[in-house]
């Protein structure tokens, strides 16, 4: 049988005010493939963001989730498989598609607003993003090896190729120390807002309560990450005519 048509047992949360559909007809509620895998992967990232990975068991997964515990074999094969899904999962953990900074794809405005719309566009997705930043600090400090993985296969590719856009745009044949500060920084911009997330909420929430909000920051950072940019070609031009009249 395919996955699409997959058919999970659920049973209706405890203390739910919600009268369960087959409540009258003695039946358990069945849904979808896709519903019980978004439960489960929506239930695991609170658990394991909450708990860790060695400290949270299959069996509380399914149970938060309202399915059987055979779901996340039918899925994801393991626990292991499970929490590289949910690590991975692109509603949570967005990508950058090095192909945007590549020679014709996109000028510099574009492909920056590309690459920080990837991460403040999550922001729109309110409270599971946040469970979401908890879970990789935890993965951070009880690593399963998905974080160095993460960097090698995701960020240095997107992080390279941000550096030869910005060498074609400064003019420089090599990217230096500060060409990578450069890129580093200008990523910096859109991570440290979804870190920021308590701290707005506390003194400033009006900054991201919106999705109209939220693009509007996402706008200005762009603006910053263009400022950096020429502030970065005056410094270049400046240190070279210091060097030709010396």
């Amino acid at each position: 049988m395919g996955k699409s048509k997959h058919i999970t047992t659920v049973h209706q949360p405890a203390g739910s005010n919600q009268p369960s559909p087959a409540a009258h007809s003695g039946k358990t509620l069945r849904v979808d493939g896709i519903e019980a895998r978004t439960r489960l992967l929506d239930s695991a990232l609170h658990l394991f963001a909450e708990r860790g990975y060695a400290k949270t068991s299959t069996r509380e997964i399914a149970r938060a989730a309202n399915v059987n515990i055979s779901a996340i074999s039918y899925y994801f094969g393991d626990k292991a498989g499970l929490y590289r899904a949910v690590y991975n999962d692109p509603r949570t953990n967005p990508t950058v598609d090095p192909a945007i900074f590549e020679p014709g794809n996109s000028d510099l405005r574009s492909a920056l607003s590309m690459l920080l719309c990837t991460f403040t566009d999550s922001l729109k997705q309110g409270e599971i993003i946040e469970t979401c930043m908890k879970l990789h600090l935890r993965e951070m400090l009880e690593p399963t090896g998905l974080w160095v993985e993460e960097i090698d296969n995701t960020i240095r590719p997107a992080h390279q190729g941000l550096v030869k856009l910005l060498c074609r745009h400064l003019g420089v044949t090599r990217a230096d120390d500060d060409i990578h500060r450069l890129a580093f920084s200008i990523t910096g911009l859109a991570i440290s807002l979804m870190l920021s997330g308590d701290i707005m909420q506390a003194i400033r929430p009006a900054l991201i309560a919106k999705p109209k909000a939220i693009d509007l920051y996402a706008g200005r950072l762009v603006d910053y990450a263009l400022a950096m940019c020429e502030d970065e070609k005056r410094r270049r031009l400046l240190h070279s005519s210091e060097i030709s009249t010396s």
